[in-house]
């Protein structure tokens, strides 16, 4: 057990010293000397904690034992609470965990001090293929360190204050289609779903509905490819899942606030529900969208038949160099339908914490990092929904083809 002495010097002033158990040293103790009594206190009620931690038969003594702990919390029972993760989530906490593991920490858990955090922290920006990935890395670090900490297996989470900075990735404004570009993109998808080319019509009888609503609620690709039909009701979508970041499944939205209610146009009801009725394939899953044997579509495929053709048709292309060649590429990705989504709302002057729940956004923050360039923008005072209502961007029928937007 640890124990304080009070020492007199030569000078006549006082200082404070602690003995403590260090098992790295021949006597398995070790001193540390302070000038006033609260901080020798202070430093013995820590190494108490430790050393009970130490003797604790928790058996997590090291890192590869708190990481261990901590993703069967993740997969099992969810942290701090909440939902256990999805298995895609999942593998990217291992992915980042790894390099936890990979750091040659030398000390056992309970030995850790504020410096070899730092000290991993160096090396991880060494190591890292980027800072964005070291950034997270040490996010997983701090999560990791706060379980320990609430079940009792050390005292405190001392990477407190030891972060890494990045630049967030919407310092640079996002590319945000114009009105007249959405209303070119959407009569293009009029124009493919009216094709005299029967295989064309018929593909663009799904992506046409498809276009409309994502431009018309800011939902996330994989949302709406993820789409149950019992979701499409009168004034709008319910969102309750979405596809996993890796394809392969369907989960619950990634967080509590992805699940929302988004108000429509009541067209662009009308048009998909027009769909599933006459044209959607049968799905085991309900989907409103789904492939011709009734699964998902793959994002990235709906994004190279679908809108890349749509951005093509309508001439909104960037031109690159590809080996000394010119080539058209699309101007924007399906993603900026949703960024469209947020500026109209923004322009009309909603509440801003509508809009953070319209977009699905945990943090208010996040809607501020991405949009906030545009607040100062704003010039409506009346907040609407059903955004493509007023582009004018609807046919006279719901049909998904036979009319064309009258723009």
């Amino acid at each position: 057990m640890p124990d304080i002495r009070k020492r007199k010097n030569k000078d006549g002033s006082l200082t404070y010293q602690v003995r403590f158990r260090n098992p790295a040293t021949k006597s398995g103790y070790a001193y540390k000397t302070f000038s006033t009594r609260k901080q020798a206190h202070a430093f013995h009620n820590e190494t108490q904690q430790r050393v009970s931690m130490h003797s604790s038969p928790s058996g997590i003594r090291t890192f590869s034992d708190a990481v261990a702990l901590w993703l069967r919390t993740c997969k099992r029972e969810g942290l701090n609470g909440g939902e256990p993760v999805t298995s895609y989530t999942l593998s990217n906490y291992a992915y980042r965990a790894d390099f936890i593991l990979l750091h040659d920490w030398g000390k056992e858990l309970w030995q850790l001090t504020a410096p070899d955090i730092a000290a991993f922290r160096s090396w991880l920006l060494r190591t890292a293929p980027s800072r964005i990935t070291a950034q997270k890395v040490m996010v997983t670090l701090h999560s990791v360190l706060k379980e320990m900490a609430v079940r009792g297996i050390i005292p405190t989470n001392i990477a407190a204050g030891i972060t890494i900075r990045t630049d967030t990735r919407y310092d640079e404004p996002v590319v945000i289609p114009s009105k007249g570009e959405i209303l070119a993109l959407l009569g293009a998808a009029d124009r493919l779903a009216n094709s005299p080319n029967g295989t064309t019509a018929r593909a663009w009888q799904r992506y046409r509905p498809m276009l409309y609503l994502a431009a018309d609620t800011g939902m996330r690709p994989q949302e709406y490819l993820g789409l149950p039909r019992h979701c499409v009701v009168d004034g709008g979508i319910r969102v309750e899942q979405a596809i996993a970041g890796d394809g392969r499944s369907i989960s619950v939205t990634k967080t509590k606030a992805g699940r929302r209610m988004i108000d429509a146009s009541a067209s662009t009801i009308d048009m998909v529900q027009h769909y599933v009725r006459l044209y959607a394939p049968q799905s085991e899953y309900g989907l409103v969208f789904p492939t011709t044997d009734g699964k998902w579509q793959c994002r990235k495929n709906w994004q190279r038949r679908g809108f890349d053709a749509a951005c093509l048709e309508a001439g909104l292309v960037r031109h690159v160099k590809i080996n000394g060649r010119d080539v058209a590429r699309p101007k924007f990705r399906p993603y900026d339908l949703r960024h469209f989504f947020a500026s109209m709302l923004i322009a009309k002057k909603l509440d801003l914490k509508k809009i953070q729940t319209m977009m699905g956004h945990e943090s208010i923050k996040t809607t501020l990092d991405t949009y906030g360039h545009l607040l100062e923008d704003a010039d409506s005072d009346r907040p609407r929904f059903g955004l493509l209502d007023d582009l004018g961007a609807h046919s006279d029928v719901s049909s998904c083809g036979a009319e064309q937007t009258t723009v």
